[in-house]
């Protein structure tokens, strides 16, 4: 039988035996399975229809060591060849039927498993989308793509495997041991009591199995490790830079070589596993024959009856297996169930108003009214597992801006200087609502951030950072991104505004070229106009600018600035600057220190007065005037 034939259940048996047997000392929350079971909800019916047919097909599978029997006894001891026939036509229907139901178990199980994976995944990946940015900022990205992958895949097989080894194997071990006991009670014996002779030395090597898979996937996480961090673009040039390939070739042969032992160790493990099973198998089977023979010599059995047990037995020892650890796959399940529930119960810190409204049309203006804000602690964004820690940290909450009031006018534009850690960017990210203000109000035009509508905030609000991200896409997707039922023309003129409509037309795949990971097949200045370029698309009525020409050569930071100057222009503007071209031409200079506001005034204003601001002018914007950008 193609689901529980002897090798099937023995390759079945040995997975359940290597699986991690420290599960059954985890507690799981309650009411994990009462949720696991909502998952599966709108797929009742055809989990019913799909535990039918295995009931179904483990009935089929034990009928034909009976119709062997027939044949044997009746057909061929009898001399009867139409009955030959007829049991040979009907041993060859059941092998059909049974082809059958197994393909139709599979279709249905990759139905209902398939579906819940994609279910699971959508719900996970929705719920890490909405939470801020503080979670992503400590979470490990490799665990929170294990959550999507693993621990899914593992819940979803409670439903498709689980299950089913349950009710299949529970309905053939009886009818398979009911059968034996009619046919020859001695011989089913004899079979139950060399069962503890394969199980007891098979669970001791399945709990070296599970160690050694244990140890392989983490072996395998961190050859990955290495080779995602030597193969992505910064990566590689460090190593090139330095000189070290040999050195890296050792250090990757050194992690490569410990998966390549381990990966023997298992082989000879499971060789032993599949030895045991077979000699088990071999030595019932040997009795079977032996003692069966001599009852067939002595008129007591028949040989159809000696040959249908030996049938039995083959197909006997794989369901027992898995049967006496149903136990650890159940819980492996759960464990893999409560790990994503665990992400889901995680509430994100910035959700929308049930009363949220729009903010209004018109030119943007913000508003800072005495806004205090200091950073989440661990415990209310993350998860000690999602950052490979025993325990959270449980450091207090340090204030980062205190009572800040400012305001900045429609068309207008203000900057923010200061000394790096003084808040600048902090500002930034209250105003396209990242993180929540602990006191106070941010509000564009009159309205609370908090109480705007998330679609209306992101239409409002456009952020273009130092280092700006492009997705590994073409760059005609990149900019789509922003806008996605853009027109060409509108492309256009977007990429003519920002500087770099020239840049595209050079290139032989123009907008359809591949910019490469993080946009590193750019340079910096290009990747800069591409995100104005993409901010223009979205045409937003506030900028924010977060030191979007630092660390641009003269050329580049011109063209920059050129396109600064069409992202800006009619529009509302908070600049986070290090160059004097920029301060120079805001409206507003606000000058941070330490989280509070301790200068504005216009640029001569400011240089005027003294203090914090000139300081920082002589030191880092003085020099810019001795070299004036061409």
């Amino acid at each position: 039988m193609s689901m529980h034939g002897g090798a099937a259940a023995g390759r079945a048996g040995m997975k359940s035996l290597t699986k991690n047997r420290d599960v059954l000392e985890h507690r799981v929350k309650p009411g994990t399975l009462k949720r696991m079971l909502r998952f599966a909800r709108p797929y009742r019916t055809l989990l019913i229809i799909f535990l039918f047919t295995v009931v179904i097909d483990a009935v089929v599978s034990s009928i034909s060591p009976l119709v062997l029997r027939a044949i044997i006894d009746k057909g061929i001891a009898g001399k009867r060849e139409g009955l030959v026939i007829g049991l040979s036509l009907l041993t060859a229907v059941l092998a059909l039927v049974d082809a059958g139901l197994s393909l139709f178990q599979r279709r249905t199980s990759a139905v209902v498993g398939e579906s819940l994976i994609f279910d699971m995944r959508s719900r996970v990946f929705s719920h890490m989308q909405s939470m801020p940015i503080a979670f992503f900022a400590r979470a490990q990205t490799g665990a929170l793509i294990s959550r999507l992958n693993n621990d899914v895949i593992g819940a979803q097989q409670a439903f498709t495997d689980v299950f089913s080894n349950v009710v299949g194997n529970i309905i053939l071990v009886l009818i398979i041991l009911g059968t034996m006991f009619t046919l020859s009670w001695q011989i089913t014996l004899v079979a139950l009591v060399l069962l503890p002779v394969f199980l007891l030395p098979a669970r001791t090597v399945g709990r070296r199995l599970g160690t050694l898979f244990k140890e392989g996937y983490e072996l395998n996480a961190e050859m990955n490790t290495v080779m995602s961090e030597r193969f992505n673009v910064s990566g590689a040039m460090l190593v090139k830079l330095f000189g070290r390939p040999a050195d890296e070739r050792a250090y990757f042969d050194n992690h490569a070589g410990r998966v390549r032992d381990i990966g023997i160790r298992q082989s000879m493990y499971q060789r032993f596993f599949f030895i045991a099973l077979s000699l088990t198998a071999s030595l019932a089977t040997a009795f079977a024959y032996g003692f069966g023979g001599v009852q067939v010599l002595h008129g007591a059995l028949m040989v159809g009856t000696v040959v249908a047990l030996t049938a039995y037995l083959t197909r006997l020892y794989g369901p027992l297996t898995q049967l006496s650890n149903i136990n650890i796959d159940f819980m492996s399940a759960m464990v893999s169930f409560e790990r994503l529930f665990e992400v889901l119960d995680l509430t994100p810190m910035i959700q929308e108003s049930d009363n949220a409204v729009a903010i209004p049309a018109g030119p943007a203006r913000l508003t800072f009214e005495n806004v205090s804000f200091d950073y989440p602690g661990a415990e209310e964004v993350s998860l000690a597992s999602l950052e490979s820690v025993a325990k959270l940290e449980t450091v207090g909450r340090t204030q980062v801006l205190h009572e800040l009031t400012f305001e900045v006018a429609p068309g207008t534009m203000t900057a923010l200087v200061g000394p790096s850690g003084a808040g600048k960017t902090t500002v930034s990210m209250l105003v396209s609502r990242l993180y929540d203000v602990t006191s106070g109000a941010v509000r564009i035009n009159g309205v609370d951030v908090r109480d705007a509508t998330q679609a209306s905030l992101n239409a409002t609000v456009g952020v273009v950072t130092q280092d700006a991200h492009l997705f590994h896409e073409t760059i005609r997707q990149n900019l789509l991104f922003a806008k996605p039922d853009a027109t060409d023309g509108e492309i256009r003129e977007a990429l003519v505004s920002a500087q770099i409509a020239a840049f595209v037309d050079s290139l032989p795949l123009g907008l359809d070229t591949v910019v490469g990971e993080r946009g590193y097949r750019l340079s910096g200045g290009e990747k800069q106009r591409m995100a104005l370029a993409r901010l223009l698309l979205k045409s937003p009525r506030l900028v924010i600018l977060d030191e979007a020409t630092a660390h641009l050569d003269n050329e580049s930071e011109a063209l920059v600035q050129q396109a600064l100057e069409q992202t800006m222009k009619e529009r509302t503007s908070l600049v986070i600057a290090h160059r004097l071209s920029t301060i120079r031409s805001a409206d507003q200079i606000l000058v941070l220190e330490a989280g509070r506001i301790v200068q504005r005034g216009t640029h001569d204003e400011l240089l005027a007065r003294g203090g914090l601001y000139r300081d920082l002018y002589e030191r880092q914007f003085a020099p810019q005037e001795r070299q004036p950008i061409e």
